[in-house]
């Protein structure tokens, strides 16, 4: 089966939803794709347990006055099925779907390093425990620390104190300095002020920093660096991330030049490859006011309105600057590279620990002697980490993209047989 739309989306995130409501009264047709059960990205998940932000049920709403636009929800791209064409699967089918323009707007993942206990059981990223109580997790009276780096700290802080949790400690790896001159530069943007107001916690700590997670068959304390001391936590989970870094697979996979993890485009968001554009935390970590401004852009310039979409430039400069800010204040403590011992895995999948991927000068070869990146995630977190740990480049992502019914793999046959 085949489909073939003027504008294809991929992330329904922030970026996604606005680029496909800035293109849409254009009257072409669109298509928006993305893992999620609904539109919203990770920032704006739904859930049981989630609290969903207005603007973003406003935006949701918005899809069903254009009869020119098809959601597909839970679909993911699995392989690049020739020139402008993707093989996708859903629930239902796969088939493939031709465009003659694309919008990457595929968000960005949690960074995870590797410490000693981070796989027992109770251990999350930051953003992964909002993601779980915002699907239903019960954490009711447990006590909970969440560590790393970033706002996103404070944030999930938030979801599980609005969930019963007892939040026993939040460790900023950055220094109070680079705190503090973050926070007095806020005043640019009211809005994040005020978010980090009514985001403050007793619990938070910076200069600090996750030694390492005991326990035995689970979680069972923490073991924290605060300065120059060392603290020990009982609790019941850690979450843990060291802020986020772009998702740049589909985007490296069709051509798009990528630099410092992000795909590179120009003032239009356009990439390196024509007809294909990018906006949002694949470009850079800059939070859901930058990634909307940008997704504006590209869906505006997609249908040929350049002079609208360069009134959007100030605004975007404007949440550029708080994105640029950020990064600075938030930037990760070279010690962190030093957490994990010899025998910390690394690589979970294949159960490959750090002492024997520190024997290798590259991912090929530790990845040829290891079978290190070669488990169910296809080296998306031990890649990251070991490009973090040893500055090895990531490998391009290989089809299929992710796992796949053979009914759908069947699709590229009849696309060659069809050519």
């Amino acid at each position: 089966m085949s489909a073939h739309v003027d504008l294809l989306i991929i992330g329904a995130g922030p970026a996604g939803m606005a680029a496909a409501l800035a293109a849409a009264p254009s009257g072409i047709r669109i298509a928006i794709l993305d893992d999620n059960p609904l539109p919203g990205g990770q920032i704006w998940r739904d859930g049981p347990g989630a609290k969903f932000p207005a603007q973003a049920a406003e935006m949701r709403a918005k899809f069903e006055q254009y009869a020119n636009v098809q959601l597909h929800s839970a679909c993911k791209v699995v392989a690049l099925a020739g020139p402008k064409k993707l093989l996708l699967e859903d629930a239902e089918r796969g088939w493939t779907l031709s465009y003659d323009q694309l919008i990457l707007c595929t968000g960005a993942r949690e960074l995870l390093l590797p410490f000693p206990g981070w796989t027992l059981p109770g251990v999350t990223g930051a953003g992964g425990l909002q993601a779980l109580i915002k699907g239903g997790l019960p954490v009711a009276g447990e006590r909970i620390v969440i560590a790393g780096s970033g706002p996103l700290l404070l944030a999930s802080a938030d979801t599980a104190k609005k969930n019963g949790a007892q939040v026993v400690r939040i460790a900023e790896q950055a220094s109070l300095a680079s705190v503090g001159r973050f926070a007095a530069g806020l005043w640019r943007w009211p809005n994040k002020a005020r978010q980090a107001v009514e985001l403050a916690s007793g619990a938070y700590r910076t200069r600090a920093h996750v030694l390492a997670a005991l326990g035995s068959e689970r979680l069972q304390a923490v073991r924290i660096q605060v300065g120059e001391r060392i603290e020990e936590i009982p609790c019941d989970r850690l979450a843990c991330g060291f802020s986020l870094v772009p998702n740049v697979e589909i985007a490296s996979a069709l051509g798009c030049r990528i630099e410092a993890r992000a795909v590179v485009v120009d003032e239009w968001q356009a990439s390196s490859l024509a007809d294909h554009f990018a906006a949002g935390e694949c470009t850079g970590f800059g939070g859901s006011e930058l990634a909307l401004v940008e997704g504006q852009i590209a869906g505006l310039v997609a249908v040929g309105q350049k002079d609208q979409a360069r009134t959007l430039w100030p605004e975007r400069q404007r949440w550029q600057g708080f994105a640029d800010r950020l990064n600075q204040g938030f930037a990760l403590n070279p010690a962190l590279k030093q957490l994990a011992t010899a025998d910390t895995l690394v690589c979970r999948c294949e159960d490959v620990a750090y002492a024997d991927l520190a024997a290798h000068a590259s991912w090929n070869t530790a990845k040829l002697n290891t079978r290190c990146g070669m488990g169910a995630c296809q080296g998306r977190i031990c890649a990251t980490a070991t490009q973090t740990l040893f500055g090895w480049e990531p490998p391009l992502l290989r089809p299929p993209f992710s796992p796949a019914r053979i009914a759908t793999l069947v699709c590229l046959d009849e696309t060659d047989s069809a050519a």
